[in-house]
């Protein structure tokens, strides 16, 4: 194979070549090696490069994957001995006590390691932007950001820098940037895949683990390595005991009920481009013969943003505070984003009440939506209710800066909840991504697929949501699309650009 043919493969495409001994392992390396130093500059997708590691692990490499190059996402993929800053120069200088158990599984199937990919701090954002290492950009134009919290995996996907990279999602994290991205984008089931041994439930189990591809058929190879009962884990979901690589050759089996709405849970705007991505796509499945219907889902949207709110405020909180033993002393302002220390003030001030009624909410969300789907089949939105955004279109106002050094010495949200602060924050941080948030506090499965380029020539993603456990649904789907003339992957974005960084 020679180099310039490197980024037309996917993953599986590129383990194919490597069984049939047409390329080595080593030779792979060496060519994703050379797309992060020659594209990384001017993307800023990686932050940690672990090269030498790498090329040790390529002369025994075995398993589905074998020599396939991929990178791993800076939040719950650790790799020990390696850094684990999660976008915050409060870690720069701790070292991973021992591999994830998504590292493990990974690891086993072949894949070889190149380093970490860029991620605000935290993962709190739906951009990559973090103080420390400064804008992951998006391929599609450096301009824009490619979403977050999986930006960096994002834009090392879309490049062409490797085929697969580590994700998880614990709002959107997964399809924000794969929307943005112009890729695929899975969030598994609550339970599916491994999240220890750091965590028995990652946000309250809202967070899931996975990837960011090119091709569905990644994602479910991915999926099957993956998936499977995890020792000491808070939550699990039923086996599934077939494969869904495999499923992927099996068309879908009948037609089915698909509700759809374009509207914003929290009432918030939806730019035409977004409603136009979902409505082409309705119509494509409409002629094959699939019921479509305008319904909205049976949960009050603002109830479930309040109560996903109430989790990123009460998460932001535990982990600064958890900063202290890492720090040695008490951390302060000056140790994290002046947007993570308003967000730990916050949670610091809720009562205990406050959060269990918000972990109420999520159970009858949960409820509502699996007697949804006992009508509907799939649940479809927007990914995102905008196209990507510029980097720096999210940075704090002024005042807002001054109003956040006030109570960082005072000590108390108060003075931010008076001026309204909060409020802003609440309509800001989710005015343009309302969608995601939904199945990961019922812990459902979702997937954003490309299918729309704007007039300006940005991504924009659909969702597709499922009753828990229908994984392979939703891959079936996902490779129906693919398959048609809807599907706007990167293919043609990487061939027009190969040589231009």
């Amino acid at each position: 194979m020679k180099k310039h043919e490197y980024k037309s493969y996917d993953g599986l495409g590129l383990a194919e070549l490597v069984h049939k001994n047409e390329v080595k392992p080593n030779e792979l390396l060496e060519m994703a090696i050379s797309e992060i130093e020659t594209q990384n500059p001017q993307l800023n997708a990686v932050i940690h490069t672990m090269y030498e590691q790498a090329r040790a692990a390529s002369e025994k490499a075995t398993g589905l994957f074998a020599g396939v190059p991929m990178l791993l996402k800076d939040i719950g993929q650790e790799v020990k001995g390696e850094p684990k800053t999660l976008g915050s120069r409060a870690l720069g200088k701790y070292r991973a006590k021992t591999d994830s158990e998504y590292v493990k599984r990974l690891k086993k199937c072949g894949f070889l390691f190149l380093g970490q990919t860029n991620v605000p701090e935290f993962g709190l954002m739906a951009i990559t932007e973090p103080v420390v290492y400064g804008p992951a950009r998006n391929p599609w134009d450096r301009s824009h950001t490619p979403g977050g919290s999986s930006g960096g995996s994002a834009a090392a996907v879309a490049s062409g820098m490797v085929p697969i990279a580590g994700a998880n999602d614990g709002g959107g994290s997964i399809r924000i940037p794969a929307a943005y991205s112009s890729l695929f984008g899975l969030k598994p089931t609550r339970g599916r895949t491994p999240v220890g041994p750091q965590f028995g439930r990652f946000w309250q189990g809202a967070a899931v683990e996975h990837a960011v591809t090119r091709t569905v058929r990644d994602a479910a190879a991915v999926l099957d390595i993956l998936k499977g009962e995890e020792k000491g884990a808070a939550f699990s979901t039923p086996m599934y005991e077939g494969s869904y690589l495999e499923k992927l050759q099996h068309p879908l089996e009948k037609k089915l009920r698909i509700a759809f709405t374009t509207k914003s849970p929290i009432g918030t705007e939806v730019h035409p481009e977004c409603v136009e991505a979902v409505k082409k796509t309705l119509k494509y499945l409409e002629a094959l013969g699939h019921t479509i219907e305008e319904v909205e889902a049976p949960v009050d949207g603002k109830k479930i943003a309040t109560s996903y709110l109430s989790l990123y405020f009460g998460e932001v909180s535990a982990t600064v505070s958890m900063l202290d033993e890492v720090l040695g002393r008490k951390a302060t302002l000056n140790d994290v984003e002046p947007a993570t220390w308003l967000l730990a003030l916050i949670g610091k001030s809720m009562s205990a009440q406050e959060f269990v009624l918000s972990l109420r909410e999520w159970d009858i969300g949960a409820y509502a939506m699996e007697n949804f789907h006992d009508t509907y089949d799939f649940y479809v939105t927007p990914t995102t209710a905008f196209p990507p955004a510029r980097i720096g279109d999210h940075k704090l106002k002024p005042l807002e800066s001054i109003a956040l050094q006030v109570t960082g010495k005072l000590g108390s949200a108060t003075l931010l909840k008076k001026m309204g602060i909060v409020e802003q924050l609440v309509q800001e941080s989710l005015k343009r991504v309302p969608f995601t948030q939904l199945a990961n506090l019922t812990g459902q499965p979702a997937m954003s697929v490309p299918v729309h380029l704007t007039r300006d020539g940005m991504p924009v993603g659909v969702q597709f949501m499922a009753a828990r456990g229908n994984e392979e649904l939703l891959l079936q789907m996902a490779r129906l699309v693919e398959e048609s003339e809807l599907w706007v992957g990167t293919e043609s974005f990487i061939k027009s650009t190969t040589g231009s960084f």
